[in-house]
């Protein structure tokens, strides 16, 4: 079980599943529709939010939310099931790497023990923050791009926008 405090709930799960649906838009290259995109992030921040309560390994999670993330995008947002999956794949592993280079930094540079960060949930929080950081960044960047690109598509249309 990957229980997560409110605290955590709050100040982590529910901006990194916000971002995920984002990073899904930017990634699958289609413009933000803003209501859809807020029903879908919380319909996400709720459905992450259960699986971390079933009795499961660790990865499987992962698996999961990466479903939920398509089941949800496809449904909501009307983003095609190739385009959702390929998107999906790729923000779930650009999280893991922003993770991982986190942890990194955490252990090696600032030689704290990432056991003892873990365990702790404000200091997860806090330590955690520059991998959320730096995913919002690279997403935000690559959406800005492609949109000065006019490369964004419209759900509604298909059409560029």
């Amino acid at each position: 079980m990957l229980k997560l405090t409110l605290l955590e709930f709050f100040f982590r799960g529910i901006p990194e599943e916000f971002l995920i649906i984002f990073a899904v838009y930017a990634f699958s290259k289609t413009a933000v529709n803003i209501k859809k995109y807020i029903i879908s992030s919380i319909f996400l921040v709720i459905t992450i939010y259960f699986i971390r309560f079933l009795p499961i390994q660790y990865g499987v999670n992962m698996i999961l939310g990466l479903i939920a993330i398509i089941v949800l995008i496809v449904n909501i947002n009307k983003i095609d099931i190739v385009k959702a999956i390929k998107a999906s794949i790729i923000a779930i592993t650009l999280e893991c790497i922003c993770e991982a280079i986190n942890i990194f930094i955490i252990q090696y540079v600032f030689k704290v023990d990432v056991n003892y960060v873990f365990k702790e949930p404000t200091l997860k929080i806090v330590l955690g923050i520059p991998s959320l950081l730096i995913f919002a960044f690279f997403v935000t960047t690559y959406y800005i791009i492609m949109s000065r690109r006019k490369e964004l598509r419209d759900t509604f249309n298909g059409e560029i926008s």
